[in-house]
């Protein structure tokens, strides 16, 4: 690709549609969705529960659409000027809640306050490569990178911008309470009450064209049985993350509309590999004290890997809303490698392994992760933990709500945990930076809580990171992957599929990254 062909227009690729052709205008819009945020801090916290709250009222200068497909956002055209500079002009027109006009020096300021916001996993993995932010005029600014850097355009599409009349560095707990809750978004804050609900507005100045629903009442309801409840009775017109054991019942439902759709999302398991002895949740088959880490013996991961029947898992408890996986890009998307098996299930092979890597009689272990954040999250663990165990390794499990399992984590206070991870930039860099990166690497294993280092495999993603060719950068970013997993630095079990249900009128677009907004939900025409 040449480089100068980086240019993108944005004018004509975001063209309003007439208002002749845009359906009626509606009211209000009641969504119930599964996972609470975090913070209202658009910087605060890269987990998609934030992320799709934060995009009703802040937005990026590089938006993404329902495939993860890059458009012009609050820039309405970028250019790379040399190697490593990237040249970013302003949309005309875009003013923020407060009626402020967005202008390059909000950019400067935004791009200055997120490495500064004390997060458990920080927005700053976007922002590392660069070196300098340049304003050139009101409507122009420039990113200097240290090294050629191709996919600025991706990581700034997950930075929201804030006006630079918010001061130095806002606290978190000023966006909770409203006072610095200003974007330039298609809603405005009204209120937020955690872990219940979060209240918006329209925004009837947006520059975008005026959104569907003059109110949205975003409810957050964790438990399964009563998001479905509350959509059977009309309580909410919409609910994310069906449950697969609803699913069934509810596509035969005719008051409801069930839209589906596939997503970038891994659900794996990390281990502590960086102990040497004294991990945690780690101990002797009858509960004695080890005087090493098995986790960091590739055979005992490749074990604990084979173990698990993901086809079964996909079936059973699934009800194959999922994709079975052996790494973090799903077939058909940039950066998956086909050569790159799903783990058979093997357990005759796994405990054969064990007892080459020195443990013939297995070991205890637990295995901690959220009861909140990802569908059939426990139930999974629970079904990973029996079949660890049928391989010798007595396995227990601790699941508690995402907050909590994070909180352990970012102490590094966990020998075993299942998470997801979604590379939502459409392609495969965020993984190999954030969750499998050298932990300690700026900008590296900011989501790498089991300290898995690789340096083979860091310096291929760094080549792939400065390849502007899309074919080449392709290649690496799956070399890096292919010595990720043949490694097991984790253990990817599978994707997943996200599913919507809506009351009987209206529809979803569904997304790669599973956001679930307002701004997708529609009258059917």
């Amino acid at each position: 690709m040449s480089r100068m062909k980086a240019t993108l227009l944005g004018a004509a690729l975001l063209a309003l549609a007439p208002a002749a052709a845009r359906p009626a205008l509606a009211q209000a819009l009641s969504m119930g969705v599964s996972a609470p945020p975090a913070s209202i801090d658009p910087h605060y916290y890269t987990l998609t529960p934030n992320i799709m709250l934060s995009a009703h009222m802040f937005e990026a200068l590089v938006e993404r659409d329902e495939n993860s497909r890059l458009h012009p956002g609050l820039a309405e055209s970028w250019t790379l000027i040399d190697d490593t500079t990237w040249e970013f002009k302003l949309r005309d027109g875009v003013t923020f809640h407060n009626g402020e006009k967005l202008t390059a020096e909000d950019v400067a300021y935004t791009l200055k306050r997120v490495p500064q916001v004390q997060s458990p996993s920080s927005f700053a993995v976007y922002t590392r490569a660069i070196s300098d932010v340049q304003v050139v005029d009101p409507r122009t600014v420039r990113f200097k990178t240290n090294t050629p850097y191709p996919l600025l355009p991706n990581d700034l599409a997950q930075i929201f911008i804030l006006p630079h009349s918010l001061g130095e560095n806002p606290p978190s707990s000023d966006f909770n309470s409203g006072k610095a809750t200003i974007g330039t978004g298609p809603y405005r804050f009204v209120s937020y009450s955690p872990n219940d609900r979060v209240e918006m507005a329209r925004n009837d100045a947006y520059w975008g064209g005026k959104p569907q629903w003059a109110k949205v009442d975003y409810r957050i309801i964790t438990q399964a049985g009563s998001r479905v409840a509350a959509l059977l009775s009309g309580d909410v017109a919409m609910i994310d993350n069906v449950p697969t054991a609803d699913l069934a019942r509810l596509r035969k439902e005719d008051r409801l509309n069930v839209v589906e759709g596939t997503s970038l999302r891994l659900i794996f398991i990390g281990l502590d590999v960086f102990r040497e002895d004294g991990s945690p949740d780690l101990s002797g088959p009858n509960g004695e004290k080890l005087d090493k880490n098995p986790l960091q013996d590739r055979r005992v991961r490749e074990a604990l890997s084979i173990a698990v029947n993901r086809p079964a898992i996909v079936s059973r408890v699934m009800e194959d809303a999922a994709v079975a996986a052996g790494q973090f890009m799903p077939p058909g998307a940039f950066g998956h490698d086909p050569s790159i098996p799903v783990p058979p299930y093997d357990p005759a092979r796994a405990r054969k392994l064990l007892a080459k890597a020195g443990y013939p009689n297995g070991f205890t272990i637990t295995l901690r992760g959220p009861n909140d954040r990802y569908v059939n999250d426990e139930q999974i663990q629970q079904v990973v933990a029996q079949m660890w165990s049928r391989i010798g390794v007595k396995t227990s499990v601790d699941a508690q709500p995402l907050a909590t399992v994070i909180g352990r984590l970012n102490r590094f206070d966990a020998s075993a945990y299942l998470l997801g991870w979604s590379n939502s930039t459409g392609e495969p860099s965020t993984s190999l930076r954030a969750v499998l990166g050298s932990r300690g690497k700026p900008g590296r294993g900011l989501a790498n809580y089991g300290r898995y280092a690789n340096g083979k495999m860091d310096e291929i993603t760094d080549r792939g990171l400065a390849t502007f060719d899309d074919e080449a950068r392709e290649k690496l970013l799956q070399e890096a992957m292919r010595v990720a997993m043949e490694d097991v630095a984790v253990i990817p079990l599978h994707t997943q599929k996200s599913v919507w249900g809506l009351r009987r009128g209206l529809t979803y677009t569904p997304r790669v990254d599973e956001q679930t907004t307002a701004m997708g939900v529609h009258p059917v025409r």
